[in-house]
């Protein structure tokens, strides 16, 4: 469901989160997490508390990556993909680095293909969209491990139709960062696989569609 200028959805009763009268991608975002709250439910868990707390103290530098750091992670990405990378915050592209050397370093020797390199860059691309910082992301994150993903999606709302995001509903963006991600990356003409890992990356073993030795990678090198 590629997001596109224009985009029109049908209107009707959308149950608990009602997705009519708003913008085109306001709606889209909308339906996206719509359908989110009942597929969460077996997608496994968001995160661990091991990698909230070194996502935590890392994110607290508002630094980005190293100019060569910089350099290396455009080099590995497609136009549309840069556009993103360039949306998100210091912080997350410094760990973004972090994790893309570390999945070359665990499927070393030989450099892995360039859609493995940009599934490590971006697979939390989609929380740009909810514009949360760092203790607000936390928060939201224990809220999820403690009380369960789905059942913080139901109390998150929808965006509103004046084009303002309330506090609930930019939650609800960045719980489900995942498969607002996995459409930003298809739209920008990302490989399967970059677009797959986005969607995939919180989920169990047994459950992702890439190959299981680069999903290990690339899970081990994130540290969750």
């Amino acid at each position: 469901m590629p997001i596109e200028p224009g985009m029109t959805w049908p209107e009707g009763d959308e149950g608990n989160f009602a997705c009519g009268g708003i913008q085109a991608r306001q709606r889209a975002v909308c339906v996206i997490r719509r359908a989110s709250v009942e597929a969460v439910g077996a997608s496994g868990g968001f995160g661990s508390w091991r990698h909230l707390s070194g996502r935590f103290f890392t994110a607290l530098s508002p630094l980005g990556p190293t100019p060569a750091d910089e350099s290396w992670a455009l080099d590995h990405l497609i136009e549309g993909e840069r556009a993103l990378w360039r949306r998100m915050s210091g912080p997350d592209r410094r760990h973004a680095v972090g994790v893309a050397r570390d999945t070359v370093r665990l499927l070393g020797p030989a450099e892995p293909r360039q859609e493995v390199i940009a599934a490590a860059l971006l697979h939390d691309v989609g929380k740009v969209e909810s514009s949360l910082g760092t203790f607000a992301r936390v928060a939201v994150t224990l809220a999820a491990i403690a009380l369960g993903r789905a059942r913080l999606l139901r109390w998150a709302g929808e965006p509103s139709g004046n084009g303002r995001r309330s506090w609930r509903a930019r939650v609800g963006l960045y719980l489900t960062h995942d498969r607002l991600g996995a459409e930003m990356l298809e739209h920008a003409g990302s490989q399967a696989l970059t677009v797959s890992w986005a969607l995939e990356h919180h989920l169990a073993p047994e459950r992702w569609s890439v190959d299981a030795t680069i999903g290990a990678a690339l899970k081990a090198a994130d540290g969750d």
